[in-house]
């Protein structure tokens, strides 16, 4: 059961992400900052960061360009966070279950909160004319109100009001356990597809071997510093059910340090990049005679 002053705190943050995504950009309106601040209203901060960063992995590769929009995964991660931990939720199943879902009708209202802040747009340009600059700060700060709401309103809403809905929702799939299975399933796929998502826009063509390297020394670290680590437990083990007045001690201090070889590795790429950079002479762009650059790369 949650307080109301965690619905309050969370409808605040909604209202707070948005507004940051479109001008501060402090990433405090990503999935994953969402989950951090939800796990910590709501008191678990490895659940929030579990779904947090799930999410954030499925949107890793799209973007809004223009008008366009998108899933909103951060109201997403903020409210599965919030039901995964009021209502003892499995995180894997409350992003299948709430947070996709959420993210994709949430659609609706960021598209209504871009067509409501066209009104203060057009009492901009009104003020513009008049070279009223005080009404231009005020029509602008005001268009930052329906932006908040699109993600306030919903996210109030749902928490005020949707607890009981989740609850039975989440009692009712429990009965069939081969339908929770699934949707753990699907949960755990999506940050592949995030990361196929974001493949499909990179240069890959340019960078294949870059690619290569990078996957095959994962593959080749991961079972390295696993097969260490297993040897280090193995050790410890035997050394264990020794005497204590043998004189023999040993410390475990193998660890899974793959991350720190491939952080090495990039440290490496970016330097020969950089210095490959250095080398390469910056070749002014041909303009053809309608006055239009043929190259788009300098």
């Amino acid at each position: 059961m949650m307080q109301w002053w965690q619905i309050l705190l969370l409808t605040l943050y909604s209202a707070y992400q948005i507004c940051d995504e479109l001008t501060i950009v402090s990433s405090a309106g990503s999935p994953v900052f969402a989950g951090f601040i939800s796990g910590l209203i709501m008191g678990d901060l490895a659940t929030g960061l579990t779904i947090g960063a799930s999410l954030q992995l499925m949107v890793l590769g799209v973007g809004t360009f223009g008008g366009a929009s998108r899933i909103d995964a951060t109201s997403g991660a903020v409210l599965a966070t919030a039901f995964s931990v009021s209502q003892g939720i499995d995180p894997e199943l409350a992003v299948a279950t709430i947070a996709v879902p959420v993210a994709a009708l949430l659609v609706y209202t960021d598209i209504a909160g871009r067509f409501s802040t066209t009104y203060f747009a057009h009492r901009v340009d009104a003020a513009v004319e008049k070279f009223d600059y005080a009404a231009i700060e005020r029509n602008y700060l005001l268009g930052a109100i329906p932006w908040a709401l699109s993600r306030a309103l919903p996210v109030f809403l749902a928490l005020a009001f949707g607890g009981e809905f989740v609850d039975a929702m989440v009692q009712a799939i429990q009965q069939y356990q081969w339908v929770a299975n699934g949707l753990t399933l699907a949960a755990r796929m999506l940050p592949g597809l995030g990361f196929a998502i974001l493949l499909h826009y990179l240069p890959l063509k340019r960078n294949l071997h870059y690619l290569a390297v990078g996957f095959a020394l994962t593959a080749m670290l991961t079972v390295l510093y696993g097969n260490v680590s297993a040897l280090g437990g193995a050790v410890a083990g035997i050394v264990g059910t020794l005497p204590e007045d043998s004189g023999v001690a040993f410390v475990n201090n193998f660890k899974g340090l793959s991350m720190i070889g491939i952080a090495i590795v990039g440290i490496f790429l970016s330097v020969l990049h950089y210095i490959n950079g250095q080398k390469v002479a910056v070749v002014a762009p041909s303009n053809s005679e309608s006055g239009e650059i043929d190259d788009d790369e300098i």
